[in-house]
């Protein structure tokens, strides 16, 4: 037979532990709602680029990316197209439709409801609990005469019970409306309302396989002008001259020749390309965007392509590393050059056969 006493130390434990469950709960709940909406972003090929890599680099305007028969572009400033055209849009269709953010829970868009809540269920849990408290401590003092102290107690936790029961409930309910309550739409804005000129306006910012084209005839002055480029940057890459590159090429392919330069000087070796002779140059294609020609060539030709030590006398063991300072071997490469306005025809992209 339990003793009174220890009943109403039970029931008091019982009730202590109730009432910090639901305080928990009610400290915890906006907490794990914030939490999850936080969790709802020589150097290059043969020649004049020293080394044996077959990686093409440069640029050829809206073509950087096409196939035009030689080895693709692998390395470019110019950006790749995207894959799949944007779709047709009307004049008053929106430019994009950004994906609504979800509507956070009644405790984060209601802070200060929530907190009046909770302060209020928490008065009221504990002027229950010490209600119960005292109720059960004045009970286990006059529970051998009167006998009415466990229907006082029982009363006490019926109390309580019901307490939880009506906060559960209205919980619940705000919890079912918040997620029934609608997202926000946002439209976004049109074409129609863009200004000329500004990032939204299509017309003043089309991709690269967008431009104007148009074919580009080739000139036998032209060909000269290619065949004395290759000379030209031949003879500034053996002797190291970038001013002289600067003269002949673009900056980007500048910055790919200054890097290969630069490896060759930290590894202590230099590349030479020397008595160059054209042997064939055919045009693989020739064309104009906007203000800017480009013509894509074949060039074949013969030189003395070697590498020797920068640090070890010539003559001695270990001064040519690669190649033959005599003997003239045979290279193939697609050139691509361009010029602005009828400028001077300079080298904008290198391509491997």
């Amino acid at each position: 037979m339990c003793h009174p006493v220890m009943k109403g130390h039970h029931m008091v434990k019982h009730s202590h532990l109730i009432a910090i469950s639901l305080i928990a709960a009610l400290l915890l709940v906006p907490t794990l709602s914030m939490a999850k909406a936080r969790g709802s972003g020589g150097g290059f090929s043969g020649g004049s680029h020293g080394g044996n890599s077959s990686m093409g680099f440069g640029s050829r305007g809206s073509r950087t990316h096409q196939d035009n028969g030689a080895r693709p572009i692998e390395q470019s400033a110019t950006p790749r197209p995207s894959a799949t055209p944007p779709p047709h849009q009307t004049t008053n269709s929106p430019i994009s439709q950004p994906v609504p953010a979800s509507s956070g829970s009644w405790f984060q868009r209601n802070p200060l409801l929530a907190g009046i809540a909770g302060g209020l269920a928490g008065t009221w849990l504990g002027h229950m609990l010490f209600g119960a408290t005292e109720s059960s401590a004045k009970t286990t003092e006059t529970e051998s005469g009167s006998g009415s102290g466990p229907t006082s107690t029982s009363g006490n936790s019926f109390g309580l019970i019901l307490l939880l029961m009506a906060i559960g409930a209205g919980i619940f309910y705000f919890f079912r409306k918040s997620k029934q309550t609608p997202a926000p739409v946002f439209t976004g804005l049109s074409r129609s309302s863009t200004t000329r000129g500004s990032l939204l306006d299509v017309s003043a910012n089309r991709s690269v396989d967008q431009a104007d084209t148009g074919t580009y005839s080739v000139t036998t002055e032209d060909k000269a002008t290619f065949q004395q480029l290759l000379t030209d940057i031949q003879s500034a890459w053996s002797t190291q001259d970038v001013a002289a590159l600067r003269r002949c090429v673009t900056p980007e392919i500048l910055s790919y020749f200054n890097t290969a330069l630069a490896e060759d000087n930290s590894r202590g070796v230099q590349n030479r390309v020397e008595d160059v002779i054209l042997l064939k140059g055919d045009v693989r294609e020739a064309w104009s965007e906007d203000t800017t020609d480009y013509a894509t060539v074949d060039l074949r030709w013969n030189a003395r392509d070697y590498t020797v030590s920068a640090t070890i006398p010539r003559g001695e063991p270990g001064y040519l590393i690669e190649g033959s300072e005599e003997t003239a071997t045979e290279a193939c490469e697609t050139w691509t050059f361009m010029r602005v306005q009828n400028g001077r025809w300079i080298l904008s992209a290198i391509q491997q056969q």
